[in-house]
């Protein structure tokens, strides 16, 4: 099926992913949604996977009203034979896939001396063992297709920062780190590139912030930042560009 044209949403900076097949997972909600509205504007077809089908629904509906093409499905990226589903709900839709952005997370706030087992596995299997299936699956389809793109949402906090009170999602986001390198060192000779991004000190609406920004640039950073990073890395502009891992944190990770 072809893909849509460019939407009148603003795109952060000129990128043509016109003829492209994006998936996000995640991808009605904070950095999911930016990621999914810059990757439309760009001209991409984008499959939304997220679990509040309300919220996916209304952010088709802005995609298309836009101009851009979209459609979404429910999944939980933690439940291997639900990412299957996903993959081959994509690949139904639109023939094919081009890009994956692994966008969907969660945390919960813990003292590491009462972290309860559940909410320990369940943070690390969305987080990490969701990226990997969804990586696995994606890059099978990516290899038979001559290659592709995959975007993991890791975290500043997962390397090199700590977080206090978050032991599952700061393990969680450093394994992707790990993932993502050793994943790009495997796929590359096959076309597939893989690279993180790694944000902190993000503004979400409706989400608590501390204070006052600790990074050197004095202020929080947006989605949209997030997303633009996110979209360069989908781009042919970062075609020689493999297991990196790209901080978007004002600074606040420097050595």
């Amino acid at each position: 099926m072809a893909c849509g044209a460019a939407m009148s949403y603003s795109a952060p900076f000129s990128v043509d992913l016109r003829g492209k097949v994006a998936l996000v997972t995640g991808g009605a909600a904070d950095v999911g949604r930016a990621i999914s509205l810059a990757l439309a504007a760009s001209g991409a077809a984008v499959a939304i996977g997220d679990l509040n089908p309300d919220r996916s629904e209304a952010l088709v509906e802005t995609i298309s009203a836009q101009g851009g093409q979209a459609f979404a499905f429910q999944g939980d990226v933690s439940n291997k034979y639900q990412a299957a589903a996903m993959i081959e709900a994509v690949r139904d839709r639109f023939t094919h896939l081009h890009i994956l952005v692994n966008a969907a997370g969660t945390l919960r706030a813990a003292p590491f001396v009462k972290i309860d087992e559940y909410d320990w596995r369940r943070i690390v299997e969305i987080n990490l063992t969701g990226t990997f299936f969804m990586m696995q699956l994606a890059s099978r389809v990516m290899i038979d297709e001559g290659g592709g793109v995959i975007v993991n949402l890791a975290s500043a906090y997962g390397h090199p920062l700590p977080l206090a009170n978050h032991a599952p999602y700061v393990a969680s986001k450093a394994g992707i780190i790990g993932l993502t390198r050793e994943a790009a060192r495997e796929l590359a000779p096959h076309g597939v590139r893989v690279n993180a991004v790694c944000p902190a000190e993000i503004a979400f609406p409706n989400a608590p912030l501390p204070e006052a920004p600790q990074n050197p640039q004095g202020r929080f950073g947006t989605p949209e930042e997030v997303a633009a990073a996110v979209l360069f890395l989908c781009s042919d502009a970062a075609r020689f560009i493999t297991g990196q891992a790209l901080h978007v944190d004002g600074g606040l990770a420097m050595p």
